[in-house]
């Protein structure tokens, strides 16, 4: 997997031919989705198709999303596709509690995503985040969050997106990815999401549509402008140790320099 995956794209399970298609569309990992995307009376064959479909390894990193822990299920799906070669990781969904984490992880070796998708799991985000060393990544669930919390308009749910990106960077994983932006046509609104996502402190976005994915790149990749600065700020660096100002008067410090690294890498994408 890329160090910096920017696009996650979410495929139904229980249609194989629409999971091929996502493997090939171009996305940095495919999440092959048990959960809201596949009805009750399909989860069986889901799984089978999954299993199938993932028993050998794969062009791109795939995630399985499971079933919630304490569905009829979840175990199932642990136990028959975990071990499989095209299976990259697991995202667990509804996680309230660092428990439910460590016992996967017991489990399973396969890196670990949870999900974030009520008040509670909200509250203990740091707990989750810092839960075991095969937790990469914490995610929100925006549609089951803004159900719980009975949120209407979209900013009601910027104190939990920040919530979640906080605890993240304080347990050392990677910046979360963005939850998808349910309008596959409205593309004007996703680049306008996903700058108000980066501005919080997210990197990437999950999708459900291959249309999504150039549009979420183009957000989150830096702009010219911030590589040149970028560029100006790694320089300087290099030339002079400590922190110092630059001949325009801006104050760089070794915050700075990390923050101008990441940008550099980032741009390596393009």
């Amino acid at each position: 997997m890329t160090p910096f995956p920017l696009t996650w794209l979410y495929a139904p399970g229980d249609r194989p031919r629409v999971v091929a298609k996502a493997l090939a569309a171009g996305a940095d990992v495919v999440v092959v989705d048990l959960e809201d995307a596949v009805a009750a009376d399909r989860k069986e064959y889901a799984r089978a198709a999954t299993a199938d479909l993932l028993a050998e390894p794969q062009p791109v990193p795939v995630h399985v999303r499971l079933n919630a822990l304490d569905t009829p299920w979840a175990a199932a799906e642990l136990a028959s596709l975990a071990a499989l070669p095209g299976v990259s990781g697991l995202r667990l969904t509804k996680v309230t509690g660092p428990e439910e984490v460590r016992g996967v992880a017991a489990a399973t070796r396969l890196p670990l995503y949870a999900l974030l998708e009520t008040a509670l799991g909200i509250e203990r985000a740091y707990a989750i985040a810092s839960a075991h060393p095969s937790v990469r990544g914490v995610f929100l669930g925006e549609a089951d969050l803004r159900a719980d919390l009975g949120v209407g308009a979209d900013t009601g749910l910027d104190w939990s997106r920040s919530r979640v990106v906080v605890a993240a960077r304080a347990a050392g994983l990677a910046p979360p990815a963005q939850s998808v932006h349910p309008d596959i046509r409205d593309l004007d609104g996703l680049t306008a999401s996903c700058a108000r996502g980066r501005a919080l402190g997210f990197l990437g976005r999950a999708a459900i549509h291959p249309r999504q994915l150039p549009v979420i790149e183009r957000a989150y990749l830096p702009t010219e402008a911030e590589i040149e600065e970028a560029e100006t700020v790694v320089k300087a660096a290099a030339s002079h140790q400590g922190a110092q100002a630059l001949p325009d008067g801006r104050f760089i410090d070794t915050a700075v320099v990390t923050a101008a690294h990441r940008t550099l890498s980032l741009a390596r994408r393009r």
